[in-house]
């Protein structure tokens, strides 16, 4: 079988939204409201539609001043402590994980959220393509949390949860849940889940009568806490970044080989 050669009129580069976030600009989400917004400009003339490709020839400005040169897709492992919100900014002027992270990081996102009250792992990232791809339902990484309940649940408490539950109209997926032990008049718990809806694991825990007094996150896929201390930054290695997205051949995440971290 032949391939077919592209038509001619097929437009060469890149959709400018995503050029965008590969420069570190922001999310291709958000980099078209950028572009609607009209805070984009291609060789001189502002930009009023994302309906544009572009190449390594284009001068593309934001706000006025030129975009970097792309930089290779980087992601970095956080451990969020609580009492600190994910978002850029916050309309009740609480403060940010944004207001603690070191200066020497470039600009990044966060994949995905934990809520104010939660702690733990939280991957940053250089690329908006990336994260976009990491919070995908289809990506199917596996997330896990530590979690501490008030009370005194036994294996069957939480048999709802494993089969999927329906929360004020909202329906959550089966969740892979370990009781791990009872602490005084609390307990706790190993939950795993794939996908991450707001406040998904407190929200399932008082549906079945439990509450919720400390949830850590241990683990993103094949991205783990580990011995990183609270407000702790730590690059991932460009190696396993390259393995795990699958940018030099595709391979499914599941089977890719878990990243291991130096005990310090």
């Amino acid at each position: 079988m032949t391939q077919k050669s592209p038509t001619p009129d097929t437009p060469k580069g890149d959709r400018i939204a995503k050029v965008l976030a590969r420069a570190g600009v922001a999310s291709r989400r958000e980099a078209e409201r950028m572009i609607e917004a009209g805070r984009v400009s291609v060789n001189g003339k502002k930009l009023s539609s994302p309906a544009l490709n572009v190449t390594l020839l284009d001068r593309i400005t934001v706000d006025g001043k030129q975009i970097s040169e792309p930089e290779p897709e980087r992601i970095w492992l956080y451990h969020k402590p609580t009492g600190l919100v994910t978002s850029n900014s916050d309309e009740k002027g609480r403060e940010t994980i944004f207001d603690h992270l070191p200066d020497t990081l470039p600009r990044v996102m966060t994949v995905g959220r934990l809520d104010i009250n939660s702690e733990g792992l939280l991957l940053l990232t250089n690329d908006g393509g990336v994260k976009r791809t990491l919070e995908l339902p289809s990506t199917g990484w596996l997330r896990k949390y530590r979690v501490r309940v008030n009370g005194r649940p036994t294996e069957d408490t939480f048999a709802p949860l494993r089969k999927g539950v329906t929360v004020d109209g909202e329906r959550f997926q089966p969740m892979d849940i370990t009781l791990d032990r009872q602490q005084g008049a609390n307990a706790w718990a190993t939950i795993g889940l794939r996908e991450g809806k707001n406040r998904e694991v407190r929200r399932a825990m008082e549906a079945i009568g439990l509450t919720v007094n400390r949830l850590i996150r241990v683990s993103y896929g094949p991205f783990q806490l580990g011995d990183l201390k609270s407000g702790g930054v730590e690059e991932v290695r460009r190696r396993i970044v390259r393995d795990q997205l699958g940018l030099d051949g595709a391979v499914p995440p599941e089977t890719r080989k878990k990243p291991t971290r130096r005990r310090r």
